[in-house]
């Protein structure tokens, strides 16, 4: 907030002022809001008293007349040591317009003043509580769209029956999996060809999307953390912490999935046959010998539903 003055009456007349003010007061009193309105506007006509503005703020209010208060408690908040319950009065409104950030902003005024204000303190509290809470709710949101788009299934797209049957042959399944592999591990699979290559990328540029888009940003890290989380409740966690060294791995196998940075038994559960097979040199002898080795510890590559 700036620190404007308020609205200059030139000259004030608090005297002229003083009969309009008698009856409103007599009027609010007697629950005649209407009329007490009308009468602190003659009043602030001649005198904008601090005092008066705010009562006819708090009178707005009651009334309903959300933006006119607003518009009076702004301009008491705009000098430099605003009274705190106008500063107060006005966060409470700005919360119930969702305008969290002003609220807050306008709570921290008076709690600059007043540390220990109980009011403040308590109206600071709720107003974060609820900034938060809708940004949590925001990110869920988002993050349930995005889901929604990568759990599309890949027949759900224009590609032709080879193209698709590449695709299944190496467990992907769909838009998540096609985005978190890149041209040169689809290159890599058996019967993958340039062709087919070519359709998918097409399909893919038609979003606004393209291979490999899926690694980049930290979402595959994400994706991975969210399902190692759900491994840990299914089998004791100090066995998806042990060592990929201390698997019996042929020399071509451990250096393979060593390309994939996977240092423990809960990286490996966590890659599909496809990302295994998408790297160079990778063999159907190197996938069943660590589709072996996983399941000897009651473990197994992910499975794409």
């Amino acid at each position: 907030m700036s620190t404007a003055t308020l609205k200059p009456v030139n000259p004030a007349n608090p005297v002229a002022a003083k009969p309009h003010l008698d009856l409103a007061a007599r009027y609010a009193a007697d629950g005649r809001r209407e009329e007490a309105i009308a009468e602190f506007r003659l009043a602030l006509d001649s005198d904008r008293d601090v005092a008066t503005i705010f009562a006819m703020a708090k009178l707005l209010d009651r009334v309903g007349e959300d933006d006119e208060a607003i518009d009076l408690y702004e301009e008491i908040c705009y000098l430099p040591t605003p009274p705190a319950n106008a500063l107060i009065n006005l966060a409470v409104l700005y919360e119930d317009l969702g305008e969290l950030g002003r609220a807050e902003r306008c709570l921290r005024r008076v709690l600059d003043t007043y540390p220990t204000h109980p009011h403040a303190r308590m109206y600071v509290k709720d107003v974060c509580a609820v900034q938060t809470m809708s940004y949590d709710a925001n990110a869920a949101q988002q993050l349930a769209r995005r889901n929604a788009v990568l759990d599309t299934p890949i027949t759900d797209f224009e590609l032709s029956a080879r193209a698709r049957n590449c695709l299944k042959k190496v467990e992907i399944r769909t838009l998540g999996d096609l985005l978190r592999v890149t041209e040169a591990e689809l290159m890599a699979f058996k019967n993958f060809g340039e062709t087919s290559i070519s359709e998918i990328k097409s399909m893919l540029n038609s979003r606004g999307l393209r291979l490999g888009q899926g690694l980049e940003g930290g979402f595959e890290e994400e994706y991975r953390r969210k399902y190692l989380d759900e491994l840990r409740t299914q089998v004791a966690p100090d066995l998806l912490e042990i060592p990929i060294n201390s698997l019996e791995l042929t020399i071509r196998a451990r250096k393979a999935i060593q390309l994939l940075e996977v240092r423990t038994l809960g990286d490996l559960a966590c890659r599909t046959e496809a990302e295994l097979m998408g790297i160079k040199n990778f063999g159907s002898t190197s996938l069943d010998e660590i589709k072996a080795a996983l399941a000897a510890q009651g473990l197994s590559l992910r499975v794409l539903e």
